[in-house]
Order: structure tokens, then C-alpha cells, then sequence
């Protein structure tokens, strides 16, 4: 069973499962607690009613510490593993690891959002969000797919298919400042977004965005030529 303090002494292995280092780890477990305890008081069970006996008392169950707790959830959604598979890492049954879930899913997100660290959703109000304001603004842009069940509506499954993953999904463009993280797939799905940057920012872009070039932005996109793999990120000569 994977428990956070064996992941602890191992850096890179943390950061692979999670996507975090240890001090971000240990920064965000005390908001953690925190919304876990605000959620779901010590008070009751988890059917709700008062318990019986003390916080604590009985068999020790395989997700006993909050940490674990987190790190099982942090694991989930970094690698989006089967629910089976997910449990195996943990010592418990699918229908276990899809309890822990849904139950910590709004834990997590109470964290972040208690932080400041969740994303912003609205391309309009980039320019002036925190996260993107904090250092230097220096941002960079992608596009994903996250493969996703498919639609039962035919002109669902027709805007959802992907032609280069074979399969259903889900296009997101990811706008990350770099000096310190906008979810559609693009440079149609970035216009979509209508996102406002904030003054005198820089852009990386790969070629999927080749002719998005927001104003006063200065925009850096890699070429494919093969003197290009030796240079980084050479700059666009105009300013959008």
C-alpha cells in the first residue's frame, strides 16, 4: 500500500504520482485538513449520524491519515488510473476507491480554492488574475485532450470525436504562468476563450497556435526547422 511517508523519501517519485514536490505537498495539507474537518465533522459518521463512540475508536481503516487521504486523491487526479487500479495502489476494492473519490474531491478543491490556487475560468479575466499576475508574467500555452466517455447524442459524439486520438474527448487549451496554472484545443478554441493578457506579457505556443497573436502580447513559437531544435523558443518579429 503506497502511504505518503514512504513517498516523502522519495522526491521524484512524489512528484510524478502528484505532481508536486514535498514542501507543496506540506503547504497544502494543513488547508486540506482544514476543509476536510469543516466537511465532515468528527462528530458523525459517514452515514451522517452521531457516533457512538470517540474519533478514532474501531479497526484502522487503509486511508486512516490525512495525508494519505490527500495523496490518494492527488494521485487520482494526476493519473486518472481505473478505480480498480486506483484501489490497488491503496489496498482497496473499486467500489472503496470510488467511495474516497467522491468523497474527497470537494475536499481538495476547498483547499485549493482556500489558497487561491484554482484556475481561472474566465478568459476575461486573466489579465487581472493573481495567478497570472504573480512574478514575472510569462505564460505559456497549450492545447490537450482528455479522453472522456462517449456521448449518446450523435452531434455530441461528432463535436467530441478526435481524429488523432481515435477516440472521445475532451479539448482544453492550458494556459501556466511560468514564473509560478485556463482550460479547448487550438488556436479556434483560444479565440473562443476571448482571453484579455496582462500588459507586456510573453507567450510560448506550440505550432498548434500558429496565428494566434493577442494584442500586446509577445508571442514565442518553436519552428520546425532542424537549426530551431537548438535554439529555444525563437521569438515571432511582430508583436500581436
Amino acid at each position: 500500500m503506497l502511504t505518503y511517508q514512504q513517498l516523502k523519501e522519495q522526491p521524484r517519485e512524489l512528484l510524478a504520482a502528484t505532481g508536486l514536490m514535498v514542501a507543496e505537498f506540506e503547504q497544502l495539507l494543513p488547508a486540506y485538513q482544514t476543509a476536510y474537518e469543516r466537511r465532515y465533522s468528527q462528530q458523525l459518521t459517514r452515514a451522517g449520524k452521531v457516533r457512538q463512540r470517540q474519533p478514532g475508536g474501531g479497526s484502522k481503516g487503509a486511508l486512516d491519515q490525512a495525508e494519505d487521504r490527500l495523496l490518494f486523491i492527488l494521485i487520482y487526479l494526476k493519473t486518472k488510473p481505473l478505480q480498480t487500479m486506483q484501489g490497488l495502489q491503496f489496498g482497496l476494492s473499486q467500489p472503496q476507491a470510488n467511495y474516497w473519490i467522491h468523497h474527497l474531491l470537494p475536499v481538495v478543491q476547498a483547499a485549493l480554492q482556500e489558497l487561491g490556487l484554482t484556475p481561472e475560468r474566465d478568459g476575461s479575466q486573466v489579465a487581472t488574475s493573481p495567478l497570472a499576475l504573480a512574478g514575472t508574467p510569462d505564460l505559456a500555452l497549450d492545447g490537450t485532450e482528455r479522453r472522456r466517455q462517449r456521448p449518446q447524442a450523435p452531434d455530441e459524439q461528432r463535436a467530441h470525436y478526435s481524429g488523432k486520438k481515435k477516440t472521445h474527448t475532451d479539448k482544453n487549451i492550458v494556459l501556466v504562468n511560468e514564473s509560478t496554472s485556463k482550460t479547448k484545443h487550438d488556436k479556434k478554441a483560444a479565440d473562443e476563450a476571448a482571453i484579455s493578457y496582462p500588459a507586456q506579457a510573453t507567450l510560448d505556443k506550440d505550432t498548434g497556435f500558429q496565428g494566434y497573436e493577442p494584442a500586446g502580447v509577445l508571442t514565442r513559437q518553436p519552428q520546425k526547422s532542424r537549426a530551431a531544435k537548438n535554439s529555444a523558443w525563437p521569438i515571432n518579429s511582430s508583436i500581436g
